[in-house]
């Protein structure tokens, strides 16, 4: 049994999937409701974090 690989984003990618700014996703950072890492320089997010901040929101609004 293999796993599926963990899809990792650059903040980029995650403001051109939400189409938020980069203030956005940095606050959303660091109010930890998006999940990060960094690596040296480089900030990282998994996909799974931007769909379960899509399903938190979806459930917020209804």
């Amino acid at each position: 049994m293999t796993t599926a690989p963990v899809e990792l984003l650059t903040v980029d990618q995650v403001m051109t999937r939400l189409k938020y700014g980069r203030s956005k996703v940095y606050d959303l950072i660091r109010s930890k409701r998006l999940a990060s890492f960094t690596e040296g320089r480089c900030r990282r997010i998994p996909d799974s974090a931007v769909q379960e901040y899509i399903r938190a929101r979806l459930e917020e609004a209804d």
